[in-house]
């Protein structure tokens, strides 16, 4: 049986019962989708589907069925591992996504509890140049403020990780090459305490690196 004639055969049994027109006995039986448009999904449902076989709508009916609602993160992943078969990357994103929908995690929000944001920018200079821009702190003090950021660990020309000027929160830029003259650098900080603090450390790292994109233009 169809779910549309599963619809109307119950619609039948409620007017039966009610003596409701067939109008106002579908409007209990037949529940509005819920608007999902305002929900951070950190995958577009597109791509949900392509890589799990079920859409953003599919997979909050059948955790909500489950009782999702109720658990912890690790133990929907679980689920979704175990029972759904769904790969670990893609179980994580679809109970991030689960989480965000049902209030369960504000946007940007870690499971730890903090928060974090990121910011990415292409610049025309090789790989290497951009890493020591970053890495070299007299470089790094042409473009941002002594003392904001030093280095705990580097990965050469691919990424270096930073305690940032407050000791609490974290700083890590991926390098991504897009041949010899051109890069994308993503700055991500992290442990961030609040929502308002994503926005301030978004529009200070945009500043930032708009400021060393000057420096390379001159």
């Amino acid at each position: 049986m169809t779910r549309q004639k599963a619809q109307k055969r119950a619609t039948r049994a409620r007017m039966a019962k009610t003596g409701e027109s067939y109008t106002a006995a579908r409007r209990h039986v037949v529940k509005p989708k819920e608007d999902l448009s305002d929900v951070d999904f950190p995958q577009t449902d597109a791509s949900v589907r392509q890589n799990t076989g079920r859409s953003w709508r599919e997979w909050l009916r059948i955790l909500g069925a489950w009782g999702a609602k109720a658990r912890k993160h690790g133990d929907i992943v679980r689920y979704l591992m175990e029972e759904q078969g769904v790969p670990g990357w893609w179980a994580q994103s679809i109970t991030v996504g689960y989480e965000r929908s049902r209030g369960m995690r504000a946007k940007y929000q870690t499971l730890a509890g903090f928060f974090q944001v990121s910011v990415s920018k292409t610049f025309p200079i090789g790989v290497g140049k951009l890493f020591r821009a970053f890495v070299e702190a007299p470089q790094r003090n042409k473009w941002l403020e002594r003392g904001t950021l030093k280095v705990r660990t580097t990965l050469k020309d691919r990424s270096v990780r930073f305690d940032f000027r407050d000791r609490t929160s974290r700083v890590v830029a991926y390098f991504e090459p897009k041949g010899r003259s051109k890069t994308t650098v993503t700055v991500q900080h992290e442990r961030l305490p609040d929502a308002g603090a994503v926005e301030d450390m978004r529009a200070m790292w945009k500043e930032r690196l708009g400021n060393l994109g000057d420096i390379f233009q001159r």
